[in-house]
């Protein structure tokens, strides 16, 4: 795992990149190597966007092997934020004498937070908390609502140097809409695909695997899901992580709708859950989902997978389902 002083000395020495790896949510990370003066141009971006200045404090608590750890050391190195690195663990919070000002976290993190008292007031103290990384469910984004500072959901990946665009979770301004950064524009593929011009950050047109949708205005998005993560069964187009939304309010175990191929319908909704008993999952399943989204197969797992960063492994979620065909 790469140390705050390693990467300091690689962002401080003469060459004009930095060598990162994308996060292997879909497949294996792939190494790419980013300009500094485009990660310099990116954390300039978020912090005169949350309105940051010199000498507040910014709390790294994620991989410095990854494109949002490297980014939040770089935000305290060009605009002079004050940083506090703690190890990347579930409870970031928990060895911290005071609310840092600003703090970016997975979900995960955020969710081992609020379990406990006094990482969740230290939680809501924190004057700007960004979310990315991963989905956050409607019971984590009902609770954060009621905060009285600025939580934010994030959208980016490795491509764009972290995020281009925050949605609002907290206050009377939250809302299920993603607004890009001055200089940003998005638009949609042929095939529905969220497709980013983010000049300072990337070159050309960068189209997604997310499809989404524009709001009336043109300008600002929601994220449906992943064009990877679509289920063609029967002639039926199912998007894994709708199926997910719907499910997560009624299944209380660590799950992920996953797929495999299927003889008769092509390929066949699968669901994995954590543990040893399917039977939570069937009843939340009759409950909340409709004929055509029910899962030809609930398998128990002994541990969903995911990457070292905390997403959904989703080819090795297909890799357990394919297994047991």
């Amino acid at each position: 795992m790469t140390t705050l002083e390693e990467f300091l000395s690689e962002w401080r020495d003469d060459s004009d990149r930095v060598l990162v790896h994308t996060s292997g949510s879909t497949g294996s990370p792939k190494p790419m190597w980013v300009e500094k003066r485009r990660m310099a141009a990116s954390a300039r971006t978020t912090c005169r966007f949350l309105g940051l200045k010199e000498g507040d404090t910014a709390l790294l608590c994620l991989p410095l092997d990854y494109i949002a750890g490297k980014m939040m050391a770089v935000r305290a190195e060009v605009c002079g934020l004050r940083l506090i690195s703690v190890p990347p663990t579930g409870h970031p919070l928990a060895g911290l004498k005071a609310a840092p000002v600003f703090a970016a976290m997975v979900p995960a993190q955020v969710f081992n937070s609020l379990q406990v008292p006094a990482e969740r007031e230290m939680l809501r103290q924190t004057r700007h908390l960004i979310i990315g990384g991963g989905a956050i469910d409607e019971s984590m984004a009902a609770e954060l609502r009621s905060f009285p500072n600025a939580v934010w959901s994030t959208y980016g990946m490795t491509e764009t140097l972290s995020h281009i665009a925050l949605r609002r979770l907290s206050g009377p301004g939250a809302t299920e809409w993603y607004t890009p950064f001055d200089g940003v524009t998005v638009s949609l593929s042929p095939e529905g695909c969220l497709a980013i011009a983010a000049p300072e950050v990337c070159e050309g047109t960068l189209t997604t695997n997310d499809i989404a949708r524009l709001a009336p205005d043109g300008r600002r998005f929601c994220i449906i899901g992943r064009k990877d993560n679509v289920i063609c069964s029967g002639g039926i187009k199912i998007q894994a992580e709708e199926v997910e939304r719907a499910l997560a309010p009624h299944l209380h175990t660590p799950f992920i709708i996953t797929k495999r191929t299927d003889a008769k319908f092509g390929e066949a909704v699968v669901l994995l859950v954590e543990g040893g008993s399917t039977a939570e999952a069937e009843a939340a399943c009759r409950q909340a989902l409709p004929k055509y989204w029910q899962p030809r197969a609930i398998l128990p797992v002994g541990r969903i997978p995911t990457t070292e960063t905390g997403k959904p492994a989703r080819k090795e979620a297909e890799r357990l389902a394919a297994a047991t065909a």
